[in-house]
């Protein structure tokens, strides 16, 4: 699962990147985190960016409280449920981020956070759903990140899944108006394996309220509870 991952580039970066308008309102983000507004590039206004929040409520929940919430959605599951296909024909997005992170278990109690980056340290872009809901009489949006298997080796080494991230030729294709379920399926089952960068982070990390860039730098391995470790 990924349950964190940043984008700390300002929006002016974003929009040359993105060839669109500079997100408004957007900060910088370190340690992102579900629950939290991330600016996304949904197939409906492909010319700008919108605030989402991270994390979808489940289509068969009654109560859709917005602190139900699902972050990410497996390809495998894509693959095998035509209801998913179906409303990925209408809500797609692109969620930028400049890296992710992972924590590798060691032992039983033993947990250590990495970061992953492509090699070339470009912001790329990981593919989405989104979802717009009513709570409370308030409407929200949210998006949830469709996750793979490891395309990098350094990646398999912590964790089981990663995000799946476009090319820029598929960031475009999954940004149509209009996109069939095979053409979807076609997208998904098409992984390019880019070459990745990773490494271990500060266990600072696990404090969702700490966002900061230090968070990003290299640091010794250490576990959750702030003790260095000889495994990495």
């Amino acid at each position: 699962m990924i349950e964190r991952f940043s984008i700390g580039v300002p929006p002016s970066t974003l929009a040359k990147r993105f060839s669109t308008e500079e997100p408004v309102s957007f900060q910088p983000k370190y340690n992102g985190a579900p629950a939290q507004l991330f600016p996304v590039i949904t197939n409906e206004s492909p010319q700008g960016f919108s605030l989402f929040y991270w994390g979808l409520s489940p289509t068969w929940a009654k109560n859709k409280s917005i602190a139900e919430r699902i972050i990410n959605l497996r390809i495998e599951q894509v693959e095998e449920k035509p209801a998913l296909k179906k409303k990925l024909t209408k809500h797609r997005c692109i969620v930028p981020a400049d890296g992710f992170y992972a924590w590798k278990k060691v032992g039983k109690k033993t947990l250590i956070p990495w970061r992953f980056t492509l090699k070339s340290k470009e912001v790329f872009a990981m593919a989405g759903i989104w979802e717009e809901y009513e709570d409370d009489n308030e409407s929200f949006h949210t998006f949830s990140i469709i996750t793979s298997p490891p395309t990098d080796p350094i990646v398999s080494s912590v964790t089981d899944r990663m995000p799946l991230i476009l090319t820029k030729e598929q960031e475009k294709n999954w940004l149509k108006a209009v996109l069939t379920e095979v053409e979807i399926l076609e997208i998904v089952s098409s992984i390019y394996a880019q070459p990745m960068e990773g490494y271990t982070v500060s266990p600072q990390l696990n404090l969702i309220e700490l966002d900061k860039p230090s968070l990003t730098l290299p640091m010794p391995a250490a576990d959750q509870f702030g003790n260095l470790t000889l495994f990495d």
